[in-house]
């Protein structure tokens, strides 16, 4: 394929995704169709096909992406690296609807993934790799288990989501992530950890 009609591809299935995405998070998994999908991207049937067999293979799109776009502005490691990518991931779901999508389509997930690759898997592996690099810091507490709070921390943030969409349009959400942590962080790493972590929300926001 030539340069120009492999950009234009691209392109349109950036475009599927997006408006997928917009779809999505307005209308759930079940309420969403290939047709609204393909008028909101104004394109035809046969191109979404071209590239994506079904809503289903969009979901999936959607949802095993999301942590390729949570990116920390911030160099950090270890427990401060969990933290980092969980308040950046607060700040960008106001405003990446991919992110908004994802947030709406966990409920629904059933539907067009398995359970080893759920969105709640995902994130826990992700945040269970930050927690051993914290145990090898010496940041935890000793008789934590790194897998068993990795998934604590996703349920957490999980209904920080649902609580700050009910209550202010998710506009509080970063509070509320920095607000788990402070209440985990006591429970789960060493007082000189515990002090040097910083809990600001800024650290999520894009430079």
């Amino acid at each position: 394929m030539s340069r120009q009609p492999q950009d234009r591809a691209l392109r349109t299935r950036a475009t599927l995704v997006w408006a997928a995405a917009e779809v999505f998070a307005e209308q759930g998994y079940a309420g969403a169709s290939v047709t609204k999908i393909t008028e909101r991207a104004g394109l035809t049937l046969g191109a979404m096909y071209f590239h994506f067999k079904s809503k289903a293979a969009l979901a999936r799109e959607i949802v095993l992406n999301q942590p390729g776009r949570v990116l920390p502005q911030h160099h950090s490691v270890g427990l401060q690296r969990a933290v980092d990518v969980t308040l950046t991931w607060a700040h960008q779901l106001l405003e990446d609807r991919v992110l908004l999508a994802g947030a709406r389509l966990v409920m629904e997930q059933e539907e067009f993934l398995n359970e080893e690759q759920n969105s709640h898997q995902q994130w826990a592996r992700i945040l269970e790799e930050e927690l051993a690099e914290a145990r090898e810091r010496g940041e935890l507490l000793g008789g934590c288990d790194q897998a068993a709070l990795a998934r604590l921390i996703v349920n957490a943030c999980t209904g920080a989501q649902m609580h700050a969409q009910i209550a202010t349009g998710r506009r509080d959400l970063p509070d509320r992530v920095a607000e788990m942590w402070s209440c985990l962080l006591p429970g789960m790493a060493t007082p000189e950890a515990v002090t040097a972590i910083d809990l600001d929300t800024a650290r999520g926001q894009a430079s």
